[in-house]
């Protein structure tokens, strides 16, 4: 899969931060647990109460991972990190968010809002800061409990 990221699946729940390379006393190195990320073109607008964010790519075998990653993972928080030179520079975490993930035929479709006008205007906010960031040139990986489920710009 040509469209894909690897990334470190670590007891830590940001990309960018390691978890060491030795466990126990052993002083043997710790296996690579890594896991394909699909790579996709990110769209984010906002909406009534929240935004949303369309994770879209030709890839059929990147769109296919994407949907049962977000079948699989539905009802856990989202969180955005924007990453710059494969550090991560921003995470929003959506915990004041309702995200419900809806499938496409080229994609997925988060949407994350909440009833409440103050958290309604913070999701926004964060929508504005990550569409600022990937203009930028950030890359935007979203998870949904901790799990990457797409990388793109």
């Amino acid at each position: 899969m040509n469209s894909a990221l690897m990334m470190e699946r670590g007891t830590t729940t940001m990309p960018g931060m390691s978890t060491g390379s030795m466990t126990g006393t052993s002083g043997m190195p710790a296996s690579m647990n890594m896991m394909m990320v699909p790579r996709c073109t990110i769209r984010m607008e906002k909406c009534e109460g929240g935004m949303t964010m369309k994770c879209t790519s030709d890839d059929k075998m990147a769109v296919a991972m994407m949907q049962n990653l977000c079948t699989m993972l539905a009802g856990s928080m989202c969180s955005c990190c924007m990453m710059m030179n494969g550090m991560m520079a921003c995470c929003c975490n959506l915990t004041m968010a309702i995200c419900k993930c809806e499938t496409m035929d080229d994609g997925v479709c988060i949407t994350c809002t909440s009833g409440d006008k103050a958290c309604g205007e913070m999701i926004q906010a964060c929508c504005d800061c990550c569409s600022s960031m990937m203009k930028a040139g950030c890359t935007c990986c979203i998870m949904m409990g901790n799990m990457p489920i797409c990388c793109g710009c």
